[in-house]
């Protein structure tokens, strides 16, 4: 089975920590290996990456994390990471045949959230999107969550940050077809900016996008220093590890 792993944005609101975003560490070990990690727990024997910002520093720690954890890696650079990260998607999955497991980089989740996210990997068409209906979690930031609202057969209806009506959040993982990237195309060939959630919200319209509700597991977003040292508190129990115990990446 197949990833991809989008590691290409400027990650402003965790600067000050200094490494490029996928390199910042949890536990000893950069969010880009946990996701690496966790994505092999789950079955994934290969992922293209996708750098932009930064990209060499991250790109010359593929072979080290391919090694420690057994999953190849592939790097694909994209020339301009200012642009929607739906522009990711696109670049990474032209070098992916069939479907794939989509993560983002600053994501970290429990390896069962993406072991019961991967039963959807033999999907026919459209996407699945990994939500929680726990909206008041303390790991959700409400100013930069992307809001779903579902149908009530349990496929998504809207997507987006800016939604006033809403049911769950987005996990930040999704089972993809090429229907995902060929959304995003012809949302960017009709004028939008690119970003994932508009090629979502085109399989959403057509009733394709479906949710697998994961409540309960653990995951977070390590967006900024806050997100960043609830998760050093967080990720040792969560992933199994034990309290106070670190990782040399």
């Amino acid at each position: 089975m197949n990833a991809l792993i989008l590691a290409a944005g400027f990650g402003s609101r965790i600067a000050a920590l200094g490494a490029p975003k996928p390199l910042v560490g949890v536990a000893g070990v950069s969010l880009l290996e946990w996701s690496v990690r966790q994505a092999g727990s789950a079955g994934i024997r290969h992922a293209v990456v996708v750098t932009g910002h930064r990209a060499s520093e991250i790109e010359m720690r593929l072979p080290g994390i391919a090694y420690r954890t057994g999953v190849t890696l592939e790097p694909c650079r994209i020339r301009d990471c200012s642009r929607p990260n739906g522009h990711s998607v696109l670049a990474g999955a032209a070098r992916i045949e069939g479907n794939y497991l989509l993560m983002m980089a600053d994501h970290m989740f429990s390896a069962g959230l993406l072991q019961t996210l991967v039963q959807q990997m033999q999907r026919t068409g459209g996407a699945a999107l990994a939500i929680d209906r726990n909206l008041d979690a303390p790991a959700i930031d409400p100013d930069d969550a992307t809001w779903v609202r579902r149908r009530a057969n349990g496929t998504i209806a809207q997507i987006g940050k800016h939604l006033t009506r809403y049911d769950a959040v987005d996990c930040g993982a999704f089972i993809a077809t090429p229907d995902l990237a060929d959304a995003i195309a012809e949302a960017v060939a009709d004028g939008a900016a690119g970003s994932l959630s508009e090629g979502m919200q085109r399989l959403a319209d057509r009733g394709t996008a479906d949710t697998v509700d994961v409540t309960g597991e653990w995951w977070i977003d390590v967006d900024d220093p806050r997100m960043h040292a609830m998760a050093e508190v967080e990720a040792p129990m969560a992933l199994g590890f034990g309290a106070g115990r670190r990782f040399a990446a």
